[in-house]
């Protein structure tokens, strides 16, 4: 297959799942009245930053002409960035080109191998993707839980230089926040540095519009993510902090050295919408009042700020709901998956100061008319899906998938690949005693006993990873709780180019992980959990199958904090022994 067939493929794919963005559709859309952008207080338009931002285009030129340190940009950068300080009782701060750019450059500057990253688990994709870069080991805790938060960084301390946990003001999604106070309580006791990204915050909470953590109280030390292009109404990206993070930052933040400074329009408009900014107490009360009455017509929570996510489920659903509201004049628009999760697809609907009462009355009326109330979640949206992995083939995934059968009498077990002449689902259905509906069969069945991408090379046929995918959604649609094992370990490759990690990554399951208990089982287990977490995949539970190894043991819950399981080798192998010791972990399995 050529390289743009490939492409048009997964296009296609995109297509199949209504998941599939068409820039020339979005760019060619008629105007609306505005429930979709981020310019909260309509600052874009206003008067006095369009007449900055052409003052600073008659001063310094059109373009930036450089990377900051190479003399690129103009003067007005300190200013604008001893304005923003000032605005938030800062020490410093350091001007981006992009949000995305500081959120990345923040994280890579400051960490990178020997040093953690915690993120909450509904982290913006730019914090992912810094983490990701800086080489960090990766922690993923339930979104806004300071008792998970305290778990992760008690592992994260524990063989770890520098640690940040990064959390949002106020969520781009959800649009919901976090208490910031017991955060920064948690991060205080273990050492860690906070990062919060004021994206969506700033501008409209807070003395001022100074942002969720000063509309919180909270204490201690802080570095803040302010964007130039939401609330300020332009561009950019400020990372606020200490001199010492600034200073350390404009030295080791690639995504700051490498990249051509903002150019001087944008620098002089920032230093005008800051300045408004800080003044637009009635365009924030009038957002807020404008938030509130929408939440009121649609049923929905009183929202934190400008952002109410109006539930759909499915992404047709969202689509349609979106061309209705389109239809009636109005600018909201769908976010699915990958955005958000499986099912869980919405309408982002945004408030802004300039929206009348009148087109919040107009806009409730055309979504109730739509969708009358928001739609119950489907079984695929909260069926679990438990998936069994190991650092290695032939360490005990079949027994520990038996033993989960037990634990869980609603689950149907599926192993999507079988190599070998052996049967792991005849195996589960002995050792589990399972009725004929609590399984199904493989989806591929290879005589070569050997990785999946060997097996089905020797076997002449080709493993279709999206086609797994399809099996998937069609199980989580069908049962209440998959548990899927998989063949080998996390890295072992389908042949299509998508290795099996690659596969969980896209799914998102729960996890447990299966290790040897003896020798060597430190760095596979290690490494396996380190692969997950890069991928912002947090193991539920580790398996340790064999003869008992206090040593493995107590290393392993301390470097990873993940829950541990010890199976020993039980002695008849047999449905009764399983189901006996499976008495005995269930909670463990919960």
């Amino acid at each position: 297959m050529t390289f743009d067939a490939d492409l048009t493929r997964e296009l296609d794919d995109l297509v199949r799942h209504d998941r599939r963005r068409d820039l020339d559709a979005i760019d060619d859309r008629p105007d609306g009245v505005d429930f979709a952008s981020n310019d909260y207080l309509g600052l874009s338009q206003h008067p006095a930053i369009l007449a900055a931002a052409h003052d600073g285009i008659e001063r310094s030129g059109a373009g930036a002409r450089a990377a900051r340190l190479l003399g690129g940009g103009d003067k007005g950068q300190r200013d604008v960035e001893q304005a923003i300080s000032d605005w938030l009782e800062a020490e410093s701060a350091l001007l981006f080109p992009t949000g995305y750019q500081a959120n990345v450059g923040v994280v890579t500057g400051l960490v990178g191998p020997g040093d953690a990253v915690v993120l909450d688990e509904l982290a913006h994709a730019s914090s992912i993707d810094g983490a990701r870069t800086s080489r960090a080991r990766i922690f993923v805790h339930a979104h806004g839980d300071p008792d998970d938060l305290d778990r992760c960084l008690r592992a994260a301390r524990s063989s770890s230089r520098r640690v940040l946990v990064l959390t949002e003001g106020v969520f781009s999604m959800d649009g919901d926040v976090v208490d910031l106070n017991a955060i920064a309580r948690t991060c205080a006791r273990h050492d860690a540095r906070l990062i919060v990204d004021e994206a969506h915050a700033t501008g409209v909470l807070g003395p001022e519009g100074s942002g969720a953590w000063s509309a919180s109280g909270a204490k201690g030390p802080v570095i803040r993510i302010v964007t130039g292009g939401k609330a300020l109404g332009v561009a950019g990206g400020f990372v606020v902090g200490s001199r010492a993070v600034r200073d350390v930052l404009a030295n080791r933040a690639r995504s700051f050295l490498f990249t051509t400074a903002p150019v001087p329009a944008v620098t002089a408009a920032l230093g005008a919408a800051i300045e408004v900014c800080r003044g637009a107490d009635r365009e924030r009360d009038a957002l807020r009042a404008r938030a509130t009455q929408l939440a009121e017509r649609l049923d929905l929570p009183e929202p934190a700020a400008a952002i109410l996510p109006f539930a759909i489920g499915s992404e047709r659903g969202a689509l349609d709901a979106e061309a209705h509201a389109m239809r009636a004049g109005f600018d909201v628009r769908a976010v699915r998956p990958p955005t958000v999760p499986d099912e869980k697809s919405r309408l982002r609907l945004v408030v802004h100061a300039q929206n009348t009462s009148e087109d919040v009355d107009r806009l409730a009326a055309t979504l109730l008319d739509a969708r009358p109330q928001p739609a119950e979640p489907t079984r695929a949206a909260t069926g679990r899906c438990t998936f069994v992995v190991g650092t290695d083939t032939g360490i005990g995934k079949t027994v520990v998938s038996a033993l989960l059968m037990h634990a869980h009498p609603e689950a149907t077990y599926w192993k999507p690949v079988q190599t070998g002449d052996d049967c792991d689902t005849t195996t589960v259905r002995a050792l589990a005693r399972l009725s004929p509906s609590r399984s199904v069969e493989p989806s591929w069945h290879l005589p070569l006993p050997a990785s999946p991408h060997e097996a089905a090379k020797d076997a002449g046929v080709s493993i279709d990873s999206h086609a797994i995918d399809d099996r998937l959604r069609a199980l989580r649609s069908e049962h209440a709780h998959v548990i899927a094992e998989l063949a080998g370990g996390l890295h072992v490759p389908y042949g299509d180019g998508r290795l099996q990690i690659d596969w969980l990554a896209i799914a998102r399951p729960r996890i447990v992980l299966v290790a040897r208990s003896g020798l060597g089982t430190l760095n596979h287990t290690l490494l396996s959990v380190e692969s997950l977490r890069h991928r912002r995949l947090q193991p539920d539970a580790i398996v340790l199958v064999g003869p008992h190894h206090a040593s493995n043991a107590a290393t392993l819950r301390e470097l990873t904090g993940v829950p541990l399981i010890e199976l020993p080798m039980l002695d008849p192998l047999d449905a009764e022994t399983l189901a006996s010791f499976a008495e005995q972990v269930t909670d463990d399995f919960a």
